[in-house]
Protein backbone atom coordinates (compact mmCIF):
# COMPACT_ATOMS: atom_id res chain seq x y z
CA UNK A 1 0.00 0.00 0.00
CA UNK A 2 1.32 3.38 -0.82
CA UNK A 3 2.07 6.12 1.74
CA UNK A 4 -0.58 8.33 0.62
CA UNK A 5 -3.37 5.84 0.96
CA UNK A 6 -2.10 5.17 4.48
CA UNK A 7 -1.80 8.14 5.35
CA UNK A 8 -5.40 9.26 3.94
CA UNK A 9 -6.88 6.13 5.41
CA UNK A 10 -5.39 7.59 9.26
CA UNK A 11 -5.73 11.18 8.46
CA UNK A 12 -7.63 12.10 11.78
CA UNK A 13 -5.22 10.40 13.66
CA UNK A 14 -2.19 11.88 11.74
CA UNK A 15 -3.63 15.77 11.84
CA UNK A 16 -4.42 15.17 15.29
CA UNK A 17 -1.18 13.97 16.66
CA UNK A 18 0.17 16.50 14.30
CA UNK A 19 -1.56 19.39 16.11
CA UNK A 20 -0.62 17.63 19.68
CA UNK A 21 2.63 18.71 18.45
CA UNK A 22 2.14 22.17 17.43
CA UNK A 23 0.19 22.85 20.35
CA UNK A 24 3.46 21.67 22.78
CA UNK A 25 5.28 24.13 20.86
CA UNK A 26 3.06 26.54 23.17
CA UNK A 27 3.13 27.05 26.80
CA UNK A 28 1.57 24.69 29.12
CA UNK A 29 -1.18 27.08 29.90
CA UNK A 30 -1.94 27.96 26.23
CA UNK A 31 -2.01 23.78 25.40
CA UNK A 32 -4.60 22.86 27.86
CA UNK A 33 -6.98 24.94 26.30
CA UNK A 34 -6.23 24.72 22.95
CA UNK A 35 -6.14 20.84 23.21
CA UNK A 36 -9.67 20.65 24.21
CA UNK A 37 -12.17 23.57 23.37
CA UNK A 38 -13.11 23.29 19.60
CA UNK A 39 -15.32 25.76 19.18
CA UNK A 40 -14.34 28.96 17.09
CA UNK A 41 -15.24 31.64 19.38
CA UNK A 42 -13.99 30.32 22.52
CA UNK A 43 -11.05 29.05 20.97
CA UNK A 44 -10.18 30.96 17.63
CA UNK A 45 -6.48 30.27 17.27
CA UNK A 46 -6.64 26.53 18.15
CA UNK A 47 -9.23 26.28 15.58
CA UNK A 48 -7.18 28.23 12.93
CA UNK A 49 -4.58 25.70 13.77
CA UNK A 50 -6.37 22.73 13.65
CA UNK A 51 -8.08 23.61 10.36
CA UNK A 52 -4.47 25.12 8.98
CA UNK A 53 -3.04 21.84 9.59
CA UNK A 54 -5.85 20.20 8.25
CA UNK A 55 -5.37 21.86 4.78
CA UNK A 56 -1.85 21.53 4.64
CA UNK A 57 -2.42 17.50 5.16
CA UNK A 58 -5.02 17.14 1.76
CA UNK A 59 -2.23 19.43 0.16
CA UNK A 60 0.97 17.52 0.96
CA UNK A 61 -1.01 14.21 0.23
CA UNK A 62 -2.32 15.74 -2.97
CA UNK A 63 0.41 17.76 -4.07
CA UNK A 64 -0.70 18.51 -7.49
CA UNK A 65 -0.59 22.58 -7.39
CA UNK A 66 2.11 23.98 -5.71
CA UNK A 67 -0.10 27.41 -5.24
CA UNK A 68 -2.46 25.10 -3.72
CA UNK A 69 -0.18 24.27 -1.36
CA UNK A 70 0.84 27.86 -0.44
CA UNK A 71 -2.55 28.72 0.33
CA UNK A 72 -2.90 26.09 2.46
CA UNK A 73 0.30 27.18 4.32
CA UNK A 74 -0.43 30.47 4.51
CA UNK A 75 -2.74 30.44 7.35
CA UNK A 76 -0.50 28.83 9.76
CA UNK A 77 2.01 30.58 8.66
CA UNK A 78 0.81 33.77 9.33
CA UNK A 79 -0.40 32.91 13.13
CA UNK A 80 3.09 31.51 13.75
CA UNK A 81 4.65 34.91 12.30
CA UNK A 82 2.68 37.59 14.45
CA UNK A 83 3.95 35.66 17.61
CA UNK A 84 6.63 35.78 20.14
CA UNK A 85 8.73 33.06 18.21
CA UNK A 86 12.45 32.57 16.39
CA UNK A 87 12.16 32.22 12.36
CA UNK A 88 13.12 28.50 13.45
CA UNK A 89 10.54 28.44 16.10
CA UNK A 90 7.57 29.21 14.34
CA UNK A 91 8.18 27.43 11.19
CA UNK A 92 8.97 24.22 13.28
CA UNK A 93 5.55 22.53 12.76
CA UNK A 94 6.50 21.69 9.02
CA UNK A 95 9.26 19.39 10.50
CA UNK A 96 6.51 18.46 13.15
CA UNK A 97 4.93 16.88 10.56
CA UNK A 98 7.94 15.23 9.31
CA UNK A 99 8.40 13.97 12.79
CA UNK A 100 5.04 12.52 12.89
CA UNK A 101 5.04 10.65 9.90
CA UNK A 102 8.27 9.02 10.49
CA UNK A 103 6.93 7.97 14.62
CA UNK A 104 3.95 6.75 12.47
CA UNK A 105 5.44 4.70 9.54
CA UNK A 106 8.60 4.71 9.15
CA UNK A 107 9.25 1.34 10.97
CA UNK A 108 6.69 -0.43 9.02
CA UNK A 109 8.21 0.86 5.45
CA UNK A 110 11.51 -0.13 6.66
CA UNK A 111 10.50 -3.46 7.08
CA UNK A 112 8.45 -4.02 3.76
CA UNK A 113 11.16 -2.13 1.41
CA UNK A 114 9.84 0.53 0.89
CA UNK A 115 11.92 3.05 2.19
CA UNK A 116 12.41 4.56 -0.83
CA UNK A 117 8.89 5.62 -1.14
CA UNK A 118 8.87 7.14 2.33
CA UNK A 119 12.32 9.14 1.65
CA UNK A 120 11.05 10.50 -1.84
CA UNK A 121 7.51 11.79 0.34
CA UNK A 122 9.39 13.21 3.21
CA UNK A 123 10.72 15.30 0.23
CA UNK A 124 7.88 17.01 -0.26
CA UNK A 125 8.06 18.26 3.79
CA UNK A 126 11.53 19.47 2.83
CA UNK A 127 9.57 21.86 0.07
CA UNK A 128 7.11 22.20 1.80
CA UNK A 129 9.27 23.95 4.00
CA UNK A 130 11.16 26.36 1.99
CA UNK A 131 7.65 27.42 0.98
CA UNK A 132 6.80 28.42 4.51
CA UNK A 133 9.92 30.29 4.59
CA UNK A 134 9.27 32.29 2.03
CA UNK A 135 5.34 33.09 3.01
CA UNK A 136 7.26 33.30 6.68
CA UNK A 137 9.44 35.99 5.15
CA UNK A 138 6.49 37.66 3.36
CA UNK A 139 4.23 38.25 6.87
CA UNK A 140 7.11 39.11 8.84
CA UNK A 141 8.06 42.07 6.03
CA UNK A 142 4.52 42.87 5.98
CA UNK A 143 4.27 43.17 9.94
CA UNK A 144 7.81 45.70 9.75
CA UNK A 145 6.37 47.46 7.12
CA UNK A 146 3.08 48.26 8.82
CA UNK A 147 5.08 49.22 12.30
CA UNK A 148 7.27 51.32 10.12
CA UNK A 149 4.31 53.08 8.59
CA UNK A 150 2.60 53.50 12.24
CA UNK A 151 5.75 55.20 13.61
CA UNK A 152 5.60 56.98 10.90
CA UNK A 153 2.45 58.34 11.56
CA UNK A 154 2.46 58.40 14.86
CA UNK A 155 5.88 61.08 14.63
CA UNK A 156 3.86 63.14 11.89
CA UNK A 157 0.75 63.53 14.20
CA UNK A 158 3.13 64.72 17.09
CA UNK A 159 4.74 67.60 15.20
CA UNK A 160 1.69 68.05 13.64
CA UNK A 161 0.46 68.82 17.41
CA UNK A 162 3.24 70.73 18.46
CA UNK A 163 2.60 72.77 15.50
CA UNK A 164 6.28 72.38 13.72
CA UNK A 165 4.67 71.00 10.50
CA UNK A 166 1.39 72.53 8.71
CA UNK A 167 -0.57 70.30 6.81
CA UNK A 168 -0.61 72.49 3.08
CA UNK A 169 -3.26 69.89 1.69
CA UNK A 170 -6.02 70.99 4.66
CA UNK A 171 -5.44 74.48 3.33
CA UNK A 172 -7.86 75.76 0.39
Amino acid sequence: MTIDRLLAERKDEFVDRWCDAIFSTYPKETQKIWRVKRDPFSNPVGKAIRDGALAIFDQVLAWNDAEAVADALVGLVKIRAVQDFSPSQALRFVYLFKKVLRDMLLESHKQSGQLEEFMHFESRIDNLAMMAFDIYSKERELIFDLRCREIKNGQKMLLKRAKMIVDVSADP
